[in-house]
């Protein structure tokens, strides 16, 4: 079996997606790169199901190279990330993570950027952007997230949900972990009073010292 690694990590990810709140049923979806070849989740297939052999491969043209099941409808979104997203920072992007995660996608229907509530939001970069909405599956959501995306490693999608990408599935997924707290965070203080925000110059400074930030 071909990226037969890849293709069980694409399953605990998923798996832990949904055990962890980010999606549910069949919804959200997750890939990794190796080379020019992606493993992807299948469309319509409960994850607690999934073994290694259900996962899709396809080239980066979107053409199935091995495995029985159809891939996710939004492998659009997932190619387009790996053809033409750019790391602020020049890392590898090797893997992509889409949730439908509650709080995230409340807070996609209410503002076009991520409020700076809390220093963490500088994982994704300097502001985290809701991308213009679009019908799933699509050319289009596929062009709105990248552009959500420029010097950013994540976006909301607007009425939809997260993405974020990373050297690896560990970092895509804690950054979608992270984005979703920032966002539940900002909800409960905006119900509570008007909470206060981080200036631009701050989020800034912590993008900066992020890149030193971790055992390197």
């Amino acid at each position: 079996m071909i990226l037969e690694t890849e293709r069980a990590a694409v399953c605990a990810y998923a798996r832990r997606m949904v055990g962890d709140g980010l999606a549910v049923g069949t919804a959200g979806n997750v890939s990794v790169r190796a080379g020019d070849l992606v493993a992807v989740t299948p469309t319509g297939v409960a994850y607690a199901s999934l073994t290694p052999a259900d996962i899709p491969v396809v080239d980066l043209g979107g053409q199935v190279v091995d495995g029985s099941l159809k891939p996710t409808s939004e492998l659009p979104v997932h190619l387009s990330v790996y053809w033409d997203a750019r790391d602020p920072d020049g890392e590898p992007v090797s893997a992509v993570v889409h949730t439908h995660s509650p709080h995230a996608t409340a807070v996609s229907t209410l503002v076009r950027e991520v409020p700076p509530i809390h220093y963490i939001v500088a994982t994704i970069g300097p502001s985290v952007r809701v991308a213009r909405y679009a019908t799933y599956g699509t050319p289009e959501l596929a062009a709105a997230v990248l552009e959500a995306l420029e010097g950013r490693r994540g976006c909301l999608m607007a009425n939809h949900g997260t993405l974020t990408y990373g050297d690896g599935l560990e970092a895509a997924y804690h950054r979608a972990q992270q984005l979703e707290w920032a966002c539940r965070v900002w909800l409960l203080a905006q119900g509570a009073g008007r909470p206060s925000l981080l200036p631009p110059a701050e989020v800034a400074n912590v993008v900066d010292r992020l890149r030193s930030y971790g055992q390197r």
